[in-house]
């Protein structure tokens, strides 16, 4: 089972938001039934199973057992990822773009950055799955606690110089083997 699936195609999209089929979802990190979550969720064992179908038709769940009980079949579902994102993809062309954006500096452009990265490394990590290659990023995750504006203002300043100083050192252009990568750094508070 793969860490975290994006979804890009907005019938899938549809069907993961559905109340019934979300609250299905959210029980099936362990397999289970039609009859073991009708109970749990207090619905009839047939809508569940119907919209269990609808998430097995969308690859949302898979098969992770099935078991004979006389002359019925039982099967047992699991989520087919340990999590799901919705791709800003599934959105066509209302899906938030940064190009739309004229202020940097604003949260919504830095929620279009964001909506970007899951789009774009989202594609490529689905492909890269499909080679059966390994997708090399980086990611770095840190927690600062500034002391004053001021003193947020010397960090952004000192990190922009020095990311501005080891893009220059590492980007060649003119590289006829080398491959783009795009570097986004992003800072906000947190919640």
């Amino acid at each position: 089972m793969i860490d975290i699936e994006v979804i890009s195609d907005p019938a899938v999209a549809i069907a993961a938001l559905d109340p019934i089929r979300s609250a299905l979802l959210a029980e099936l990190a362990q397999p289970a039934s039609a009859a073991i979550l009708a109970p749990r969720l207090g619905l009839p064992r047939q809508k569940v199973n119907y919209h269990l179908r609808a998430l097995e038709a969308c690859r949302l769940v898979e098969v992770a057992d099935e078991r004979q009980w006389g002359g019925l079949t039982e099967r047992l579902l699991v989520l087919s990822a340990k999590s799901f994102v919705v791709s800003p993809e599934a959105l066509g062309a209302v899906a938030a773009d940064p190009k739309r954006s004229k202020d940097q500096l604003a949260a919504s452009y830095l929620i279009a950055l964001g909506a970007r990265i899951v789009r774009e490394v989202g594609d490529l990590w689905k492909r890269a799955r499909k080679a059966d290659k390994q997708l090399a990023t980086l990611s770095i995750d840190a927690e600062v606690r500034f002391a004053s504006p001021a003193a947020r203002a010397a960090f952004t300043r000192e990190l922009t110089e020095a990311i501005t100083e080891l893009v220059s050192r590492y980007h060649d252009a003119s590289s006829s083997g080398g491959r783009d990568h795009r570097l986004v750094i992003v800072s906000h508070p947190l919640p």
